[in-house]
């Protein structure tokens, strides 16, 4: 197998490495950092708009749709120097919601939708959660009701990350209570400044800040159904396979600030990276790195031609955040009670780069499905174990 990108790939992954060197600025960088590196917020939205002129957010996409008409492998080379990078790395719009319009929606809706959200004009927020229903989204119970021309939606959405940033929430909610399980969900483009929509904050471990959304007699044109009604389970299971493909740079960036901290740091007149047990652990965290890249670019092989990956991203995502978590494990026993303290601090070290990304790997193992949650369905789905 050729690993290789080609020429033009290599051109292209230069230019956005520059592009990602000069034009990232500090307060974009503190910006990205304070949101969990979701897009949406002031300084995001000017730098992804400049971005995304090149045809960089959505590459893979048709070119009348602002892509490139280029590879999914090379889309997924650019996520991981975005999340290098550390700018705005999680797109709802344009790399979970985006890839679901474009296989199921109407050719309206492509026309209506595409175009802003590959320009980065705008972001969607995930409403799938609700406080009965997060590992089996079957639950739901917020609810919409035909209304002619329109539907009314009415109930609440718990842990809408995008929410308090986003233009618009992409709505998984109930239109026939009466249908059989997984066949009365249908999925739905809702403007969060819609009246009767209500946003409160709820702050993760991580210190970022995630939504509940209450719906009271919210108004939503037909128009906003995307695909059949009725349909949405199945088009959700589409987006979360979208949404959880992980590009692991951020903490390929945390492992390189270890390795280096262990070089420059010595313990009774040896550096640390002398030591034979960090230097076991490290080279384990290496080799985790490089099978998940492996792991992360076959999904683009897979979309590459012509699929959708199912089990697949549930054994990228699993391996990934699990990962991140060993290797900011790693940086606190490494670090010792250094790792314990935050930015700030006088006596922090790597500015207290492994007490935060410690609390931020614990929550990525959760989102987009826990870690149980995909270990299920790799059993179900990829291996064809029984349920009983």
């Amino acid at each position: 197998m050729d690993f290789e990108f080609s020429v033009k790939e290599q051109d292209i992954i230069q230019d956005v490495r520059e592009f990602l060197r000069s034009e990232s600025t500090p307060e974009l960088l503190e910006e990205s950092h304070h949101l969990g590196h979701i897009y949406g917020g002031t300084e995001g939205r000017k730098f992804i708009k400049k971005f995304a002129a090149n045809g960089w957010l959505v590459p893979d996409w048709p070119k009348e749709y602002g892509g490139l008409g280029s590879s999914a492998m090379l889309t997924f080379a650019i996520k991981e120097e975005m999340a290098m990078a550390a700018v705005p790395i999680i797109f709802v719009a344009a790399h979970m919601a985006g890839p679901t319009i474009m296989h199921f929606a109407s050719d309206e809706m492509k026309e209506k939708w595409l175009l802003p959200i590959a320009r980065g004009e705008v972001e969607f927020a995930l409403g799938y959660t609700e406080p009965q229903a997060g590992s089996d989204l079957s639950s739901l119970e917020i609810h919409a009701a035909d209304s002619g021309d329109h539907f009314i939606v009415n109930g609440g959405k718990s842990f809408n990350t995008h929410s308090h940033v986003a233009d618009y929430h992409w709505l998984a909610t109930i239109t026939d209570p009466e249908a059989k399980r997984y066949q009365g969900m249908s999925m739905m483009i809702v403007d969060l400044k819609s009246p009767g929509i209500e946003i409160r904050p709820m702050i993760t471990m991580a210190g970022w800040q995630t939504n509940e959304v209450f719906y009271n007699d919210v108004v939503v044109p037909k128009n906003h159904l995307v695909g059949e009604i009725n349909q949405g389970f199945y088009y959700l299971m589409s987006a979360l396979d979208f949404e959880r493909m992980f590009p692991l740079a951020a903490y390929e960036r945390i492992f390189n600030e270890i390795v280096s901290y262990t070089k420059d740091t010595s313990v009774a007149g040896q550096p640390l990276s002398k030591q034979p047990l960090i230097r076991q652990k490290l080279a384990q965290l290496k080799i985790e790195l490089e099978a998940n890249k492996l792991l992360f670019f076959r999904l683009a092989h897979i979309i590459d031609k012509g699929q959708i990956p199912n089990y697949q991203s549930s054994m990228q995502k699993l391996f990934a955040t699990e990962t991140a978590q060993h290797i900011t494990q790693a940086g606190m026993e490494i670090l010792g009670y250094h790792g314990l303290l935050k930015k700030g601090s006088r006596h922090a070290v790597l500015e207290g780069l492994i007490e935060q990304s410690y609390r931020t790997s614990i929550v990525e193992t959760i989102y987009a499905g826990t870690s149980e949650v995909q270990r299920n369905i790799i059993a179900l789905r990829g291996l064809k174990l029984p349920t009983k």
